[in-house]
């Protein structure tokens, strides 16, 4: 396609090439499409450019459209998801015998069941992500990697990364195709949702609690979304685990208070990896989970975007479990599964473990983690299983197939990135939100997509851990 010959005019043309990517470093300047840098990730005065790709990369437009159209399904497979126990309970069975991690979620979630929940209120913040699938036969198709409950990040500075690839191709003539770059501002309709949760718990004095670490490369991300909630009149505070455990509390109708403040919203920007967690943490989320905060999310819905849970969904006849007599929406959904397989103990995962075994570079083994650079990939695959294929350790982990994207070239930038042609992959995020008050849907909606994409030499990898580009798709 034209960008293809574009690519290759820009190669010949190295100072052609230098005078575009300097402008397009300014545009991200001039959007606040920046974050903090890695050697100083606390300062507001040393930012750089966020890394994203000189061009939009293709992506097909079928396939796109599945997957903003299936994304307010998804919302509601997670919500009903959260609601039942029982399934919860089964699914993660052998995982928090396994898991140290999910074993203590897990806890967490028993005690709130037994002691009886507080809050009817309960907002999500998801983003489903996929790649399109390319098999040797010729077949293209959408596929899920993962659904995020936790910290779903991907909006904020990159609102208007849009803008700027529609000005790339325009200015290397290509004003047809900049037609084909979808607007995309997410941060108001992820806003939203938090914003009703808000508003649904009834007092204006309150505030939304953010979650946030020590140290904050995304903090600028926040602030977008921070200033989106400002608008509509509802203070914010910034808090973290350890403030959170020195200076909360819970009154006799279990309100939270943090300074004096009382909490109408707890958004978890933070404690979906282990390291997250000190003792005094776990004892923090516990005391956040018990209150009448409205949580975002509350720990039912965390647990709900667990990789097991993600595989147990695979097995035939339960997604029909949660959306009975709604045939063809199971269809829809089902249709975007790779092949989810449990390496739990007994004849189905020893079946599962031999065929990792023989033939690992068709698929990616998966922990129960959230972050990105998680995932175990080729000849690694093996040396894990062998290390646990005798023990329940083995029940930490699912296997998936390997999805295989078509590369296509473009340039990355990034603060000291060499300026060279690069093969890529891109996987797209979609993101949901919505708000239930008892039984009722109050909200429930597609407000957003993501691309990302890196080099097609990393495995694995996310924005904040240096490997992923944010992107936009140019669909065709």
């Amino acid at each position: 396609m034209a960008t293809t010959e574009i690519l290759e005019q820009l190669i010949k043309d190295p100072d052609k090439l230098k005078n575009l990517v300097d402008e397009v470093k300014d545009l991200a300047f001039l959007y606040g499409i920046v974050f903090r840098t890695h050697e100083t990730p606390n300062s507001s005065e040393v930012v750089t450019y966020a890394p994203f790709t000189l061009f939009p990369s293709p992506f097909p437009k079928a396939a796109f459209l599945q997957a903003l159209a299936l994304q307010t399904h998804f919302n509601t497979l997670v919500n009903k998801i959260s609601q039942d126990p029982d399934f919860l309970e089964e699914a993660l069975a052998g995982t928090v015998q396994a898991d140290d991690f999910t074993a203590k979620l897990f806890d967490i979630y028993r005690k709130v069941q037994q002691e009886g929940r507080t809050q009817s209120i309960v907002v999500g913040l998801n983003r489903s992500d996929y790649m399109v699938d390319q098999r040797e036969d010729g077949t293209v198709s959408l596929k899920q990697i993962e659904i995020n409950t936790i910290s779903a990040g991907g909006f904020g500075v990159s609102d208007r990364l849009s803008v700027v690839h529609r000005h790339v191709l325009k200015s290397v003539g290509l004003l047809e195709e900049s037609r084909s770059v979808p607007d995309n501002n997410r941060t108001p309709g992820m806003c939203a949702a938090l914003a009703k949760a808000w508003e649904l718990y009834g007092e204006r004095r309150a505030v939304i609690l953010f979650l946030v670490e020590d140290i904050e490369l995304s903090k600028l991300s926040h602030r977008y979304i921070e200033k989106e909630l400002w608008k509509r009149n509802i203070p914010v505070i910034r808090r973290k685990f350890d403030e959170v455990s020195r200076n909360g509390s819970l009154n006799a109708d279990k309100r939270l208070f943090i300074d004096g403040l009382e909490v109408a919203v707890v958004y978890y920007r933070y404690g979906y990896m282990p390291d997250n967690y000190t003792a005094q943490s776990w004892d923090a989320r516990l005391l956040m989970e018990r209150s009448r905060a409205v949580k975002c999310p509350d720990i039912s819905t965390h647990l709900a975007g667990t990789k097991k849970v993600q595989q147990v969904l695979a097995r035939p006849g339960v997604l029909e479990k949660f959306f009975p007599d709604q045939l063809q929406v199971v269809e829809q959904i089902r249709a975007t599964f790779a092949g989810l397989y449990t390496l739990d103990l007994g004849p189905e995962g020893d079946k599962t473990l031999t065929m990792a075994l023989t033939a690992p570079e068709r698929f990616v083994l998966k922990p129960q983690r959230e972050g990105g650079g998680n995932n175990i990939y080729g000849s690694e695959i093996c040396q894990v299983l062998q290390g646990v294929k005798d023990s329940t350790a083995r029940m930490a982990y699912i296997l998936m197939d390997k999805i295989n994207p078509t590369p296509v070239q473009n340039y990355l930038l990034s603060r000291g990135t060499p300026l060279k042609i690069t093969n890529c992959l891109s996987e797209l995020g979609v993101f949901g939100a919505y708000v239930r008050q008892g039984k009722e849907m109050v909200m429930n909606e597609c407000v957003g997509h993501l691309l990302k994409t890196k080099s097609s030499e990393h495995s694995d990898g996310g924005i904040q851990a240096g490997v992923s580009f944010l992107d936009n798709p140019l669909l065709v």
